[in-house]
C-alpha cells in the first residue's frame, strides 16, 4: 500500500480546485483525487445553465456573506482571505477569460462551462495530480497519525485528506461515525409550486422589482418573479426557499404567500389607480397596463377583482379599484409543494460549523481531515455564490495542507 501525502476524496469542483492549489503551492507532493464516477467535475457542467456561473461581482465581504443563508458569521474571516476578486485572478492566470453580467453573474467569456471543466483537467495534468475514476470510499480509518481509506477498488494511506463530495449522504454518515455531527439536509434552492387561475397559462411571463412574504413568517424577499408551468420561479423565490429552507421544510412546502407585483403600499397604489381612472376614463381596464406589468399579469389581475373585459375607467366603482389595488399589491397565493431548480440541486445540511476551522477548513475533531464545499453546512442563493464558498474553502485548505509539516 502507498502513502500519497494528500489524497481528496470527490472530484467536484472544490477538489479540483484545491488539489490544483495545492501541487502549485508544494510540486513536491504527491496528490490523487478519488471520484465515485467515470466523470467529475458534474455540477460544474451542468450550472449556470451550462454555462457555469463561477462566482458573483460582490467584492466586499460583509456584503458577499449576506447571500448565505448558513455560513454567513463563518464565511466573513474567510472572505478576507481568498474572494471574488481572487477567483477572478485565479481564472484569468490560467487562461480563462470571465465576464460580468448586467446582473452581477460572473460566466467564462466562452459561455461554455466546459471550458472551466477543461481548464482543471489541464491544471491537474500538468501538476501531475491524478484522478482515479470509477473509486467509491467505503470507509474512512484514522490510525495513529494517518488515514486509511477503503474503496471499492482497494486501499489507500495518507497523512492528510481533504473531502469535497457535497451534499452526499453516504460521506456524511462516514463522518458521523468518526464523530462528526451531521445537521439533517433539506432541500434549499427550490421553485414554488402553485394552481392558481391567476398565473395559469403564461409560462415565460416575468415581473420585475416585487416583494414576496410568507404568511405567517418573517420571511420575504424582492426581485424579478418568474411564472412557470408549475406555479413561479427566479429570484424573489429563490431566495425565500434559500433563507426559510428549514421553515418550509417544517411546513411540508404548503403555505401562503402575498406579493406586492409593483412594490408599492396600498394606499399609494390605490392613490396611483384614482388618477389613472380620471385620466384614461373612456380607456378599456384590461387593455393598458399600469405599473410597467406584462400585459397578460395585468389582464389577469383586473379579472381577478371583478372587473369585466369590457369595462371602461370611467365605469370602475370604489370597491373595484380597492380590490384591484389588492390584487396588485397584496396577492394571495398556495404554495402546493416545491420543484427543483433547474438541473442544480442545493441542500441546507451538512457538517455541525462549530466543527470546523474556518481559518484553515480543518475539522476540529480530527487533525489533518479537511472539508470544502457543500459538504459542510453551507449554503446560498443563486448567483455564483455557492461556487465561491468552493473555491474559498479549497484555496485556504490548500494552504494550510501545504504549510503544515507534511
Amino acid at each position: 500500500m502507498n502513502k500519497i501525502d494528500v489524497i481528496i476524496v470527490g472530484g467536484g469542483a472544490a477538489g479540483f480546485f484545491a488539489a490544483i492549489n495545492i501541487a502549485e503551492f508544494n510540486p513536491q507532493l504527491k496528490i490523487i483525487i478519488l471520484e465515485r464516477n467515470k466523470e467529475g467535475l458534474r455540477k460544474v457542467k451542468i450550472s449556470g445553465g451550462g454555462r457555469c456561473n463561477v462566482t458573483h461581482a460582490e467584492f466586499i465581504p460583509q456584503d458577499l456573506v449576506m447571500n448565505y443563508p448558513r455560513g454567513q458569521k463563518e464565511l466573513l474571516g474567510p472572505f478576507h482571505q481568498f474572494m471574488t476578486g481572487d477567483t477572478i485572478a485565479w481564472f484569468e492566470n490560467k487562461g480563462v477569460v470571465l465576464k460580468v453580467e448586467d446582473d452581477g453573474r460572473i460566466f467564462p467569456q466562452s459561455n461554455s462551462s466546459q471550458t472551466i471543466i477543461d481548464c482543471f483537467l489541464r491544471e491537474a495534468r500538468k501538476l501531475h495530480v491524478e484522478v482515479k475514476y470509477e473509486h467509491i470510499v467505503k470507509s474512512i480509518e484514522k490510525k495513529d497519525d494517518n488515514w486509511f481509506i477503503n474503496t471499492d477498488k482497494g486501499y489507500f494511506l495518507t497523512k492528510k485528506i481533504l473531502i469535497s463530495t457535497g451534499s452526499s449522504i453516504k460521506m456524511w454518515k462516514i463522518l458521523e461515525g468518526l464523530g462528526h455531527n451531521i445537521i439533517n439536509p433539506v432541500p434549499s434552492l427550490f421553485t414554488f409550486n402553485v394552481q392558481d387561475k391567476r398565473i395559469k397559462n403564461m409560462p415565460g411571463v416575468v415581473a420585475n422589482n416585487v416583494e414576496v412574504k410568507v404568511l405567517g413568517t418573517n420571511l420575504q424577499s424582492k426581485g424579478p418573479l418568474l411564472i412557470t408551468h408549475n406555479g413561479l420561479s427566479a429570484p424573489a423565490i429563490l431566495k425565500l426557499s434559500a433563507f426559510g429552507a428549514l421553515e418550509l421544510a417544517k411546513m411540508d412546502y404548503r403555505f401562503q404567500i402575498e406579493i406586492n407585483f409593483v412594490s408599492k403600499p396600498f394606499e399609494n397604489c390605490l392613490k396611483v389607480l384614482k388618477c389613472v381612472k380620471h385620466d384614461l376614463a373612456k380607456k378599456k381596464i384590461i387593455k393598458l397596463a399600469q405599473f410597467d406589468l406584462p400585459k397578460r399579469l395585468w389582464q389577469q389581475l383586473v379579472l381577478a377583482s371583478t372587473i369585466k373585459e369590457d369595462m371602461i375607467w370611467a365605469d370602475i366603482n370604489k370597491a373595484q379599484l380597492e380590490f384591484l389595488s389588492t390584487q396588485l399589491t397584496k396577492a394571495v397565493f398556495n404554495v402546493e409543494g416545491k420543484s427543483t431548480f433547474k438541473e442544480e440541486f442545493v441542500t441546507a445540511g451538512g457538517i455541525d460549523l462549530k466543527e470546523i476551522n474556518f481559518k484553515t477548513f480543518e475539522s476540529r475533531v480530527h487533525e489533518n481531515l479537511y472539508f470544502a464545499g457543500e459538504i459542510l453546512n453551507i449554503d446560498a442563493v443563486t448567483g455564483g455564490f455557492n461556487f465561491q464558498n468552493a473555491w474559498t474553502g479549497a484555496y485556504i485548505a490548500a494552504k494550510h495542507i501545504t504549510n503544515k509539516d507534511m
